[in-house]
């Protein structure tokens, strides 16, 4: 079979037969997630099921990091960064860029594997979140400040985190905005496995071919099935408002001071 691909600004995407590969392609940011970006994702996850034998898609991060997340500089990501471009009805529609990729990754027909190395921060943590499958390298480090920027979790975090970890330990999470390990997300039931670095994209590439080898049609039936089971125990937590509730809480006084703060020490480097 021949490889297809398609060229994006922010992300490489690569369809080899039954096996295909999302990498986030911004790594002198860290792979910092921007409006562009956001778009980009939607995008693709339509262009990879365009590809009726696809089987398996890899998601990646170019570099030294999976995803630091959310880019404080963009200003669709973060609109009161430009204040010429923050009407109610811009804000309201970028406020949604976040929890529409989200989505689109998340519904996609092919399973889906991270591939997670060096930091997964914020938003880096819910692209994980929204794979079927997950593995990252022992020294992997994750985190969630978005409350130490003075916002609530959006693009869909809070219930996909309460479906894959469990309320406690979200509330935690989200709330004290702590680092935590590889280990220890594996231990709360975030990742599959762990793997050191320097086997990291072996392990994957394997864990790919040996689902591509199964019998297509129960793997299918199995993704759709666990998803539909997963959305009924959610009921209730649906996340539609996600960019009206973080497009207000970012004109409260007090995020925009700890968002102040937060982006010097970010910046200071």
């Amino acid at each position: 079979m021949s490889t297809d691909t398609r060229e994006f600004q922010t992300i490489k995407v690569e369809v080899d037969g039954p096996l295909g590969r999302l990498t986030l392609n911004r790594p002198e940011r860290l792979n910092a997630i921007g409006g562009t970006m956001l778009q980009e994702l939607a995008e693709a996850a339509r262009w990879f099921d365009s590809h009726r034998e696809l089987r398996v898609v890899i998601v990646s991060g170019a570099g030294r990091a999976f995803s630091a997340g959310a880019d404080l500089k963009d200003a669709i990501v973060a609109p009161a960064a430009n204040k010429s471009r923050s009407s109610w009805l811009y804000r309201r529609e970028s406020g949604q860029y976040g929890l529409r990729a989200a989505d689109a990754l998340e519904q996609m027909r092919a399973v889906t594997i991270a591939q997670v190395q060096g930091y997964a921060v914020g938003g880096g943590v819910i692209l994980a979140a929204v794979c079927d499958l997950r593995v990252a390298s022992e020294d992997a480090v994750f985190f969630i400040p978005e409350v130490d920027l003075g916002l609530p979790l959006a693009w869909g975090g809070i219930p996909r985190l309460v479906r894959e970890i469990g309320p406690a330990m979200t509330k935690e999470l989200v709330m004290t905005c702590r680092r935590f390990s590889a280990p220890e997300a594996k231990a709360i039931g975030f990742l599959n496995r762990v793997v050191p670095e320097a086997r990291l994209v072996e392990e994957v590439e394997a864990l790919a071919r040996e689902l591509v080898e199964k019998p297509s049609v129960p793997v299918v039936i199995t993704k759709e099935h666990v998803n539909a089971v997963t959305r009924a125990m959610s009921a209730g937590l649906t996340p539609y408002a996600d960019g009206d509730v973080l497009m207000s809480a970012i004109d409260e006084e007090e995020s925009r001071t700890a968002a102040s703060e937060y982006r010097k020490k970010a910046f200071k480097k």
